[in-house]
C-alpha cells in the first residue's frame, strides 16, 4: 500500500513515496505545491500520509491529504515506538525525533548516534532498548561562516565549499579551514564520548552537509560502524504511519 511522506524543513521540503517500507520515489522541492501533490496522489493511488513540518502555514495540504487520504500530522504525542524520555518532548524539534525513530528501524536493537548536518548540527542517540535521552544542538556550517561575516567587521561572506587542507592561505581559506576542520573535531569528540558510554556504536550522518565528512570519518572511525542515509527522516516517519 503506498504511502506519502513528506518532511517540511527550514530551508527545502522532502516528498517520498514508500511501499512496504521501500523508498521507491522521492523530491527535494524549495516550496510543495498543491498541484504537484494532487500529482503525487493520483499517480500512486495514496492511501496513507504523514506531514512533519517546522512551518504552521501547510492547512491547504493537509486539507487535501485529509480529504483523500488517512492523514496524520506528525507530533511527539504520537506511537513512536521510542521510549522517548525528553524532559519538554513538546519542545523537541520533529525532525531530531524523526532521525531516530528511523536509526531504530534500520539498526533494531542497536546502540545508535544520529548526526544530522543540515542548517543546525544535531547529535542524538537512542539506546538498544528504544530509549531516547536528548542530545546536542550546534551551528551547522553555513551558520558559522555566516556568523563569522555578520558578528565582524571584516572577514567577508564565503561560499561553503569542500576544503581538506589543515592551513588556510588566505581569508577566505582560514574561514573555511576553521569551519569544516573544527566542525569535524566536534564530531569526532562527540563519537568517542558516545562511544565511551554506548558499547557497539552505530553512527548515521544524515542533512545536507553530510557529504563534507563522510570520508573524512571513515578514514577515522571503523568504517563498519559509520552509514550516511540522506533520507533517515522520511525512513521515520513512514515508521510512524505504520504504528498508528
Amino acid at each position: 500500500m503506498p504511502q506519502l511522506v513528506i518532511d517540511i524543513g527550514n530551508s527545502r521540503t522532502k516528498i517520498a513515496i514508500f511501499d512496504d517500507h521501500k523508498l521507491i520515489k522521492n523530491d527535494v522541492l524549495d516550496h510543495l505545491k498543491v498541484e504537484l501533490l494532487e500529482v503525487y496522489l493520483e499517480e500512486f493511488d495514496i492511501q496513507q500520509s504523514i506531514i512533519s513540518s517546522v512551518k504552521d502555514d501547510i492547512e491547504v495540504l493537509e486539507e487535501v491529504l485529509a480529504d483523500r487520504t488517512a492523514y496524520i500530522r506528525f507530533s511527539s504525542k504520537l506511537n513512536t515506538g521510542v521510549i522517548n524520555k525528553y524532559k519538554t518532548p513538546e519542545t523537541l524539534g520533529l525532525d531530531r525525533l524523526a532521525v531516530v525513530i528511523g536509526a531504530r528501524a534500520l539498526f533494531p536493537g542497536r546502540n545508535c548516534l544520529v548526526i544530522d548536518l543540515g542548517t543546525c548540527i544535531t547529535y542524538d542517540a537512542i539506546d538498544k532498548e528504544g530509549i531516547y535521552l536528548g542530545g546536542s544542538i550546534s551551528p551547522g556550517l553555513n551558520m558559522k561562516l555566516r556568523a563569522m561575516h555578520e558578528l565582524t567587521g571584516r572577514l567577508p561572506l564565503v561560499q561553503l565549499t569542500f576544503y581538506d587542507e589543515l592551513e588556510g592561505y588566505d581569508t577566505r581559506t582560514s574561514m573555511l579551514s576553521g569551519v569544516v576542520n573544527g566542525t569535524l573535531s566536534e564530531i569526532v569528540g562527540f563519537i568517542k564520548r558516545y562511544q565511551v558510554k554506548y558499547s557497539e556504536l552505530q553512527v548515521i550522518l544524515c542533512g545536507g552537509d553530510a557529504i563534507f565528512f563522510d570520508t573524512r570519518l571513515k578514514n577515522i572511525i571503523f568504517a563498519h560502524t559509520l552509514k550516511t542515509e540522506p533520507d533517515l527522516v522520511l525512513i521515520g516517519l513512514d515508521q510512524v504511519i505504520n504504528q498508528q
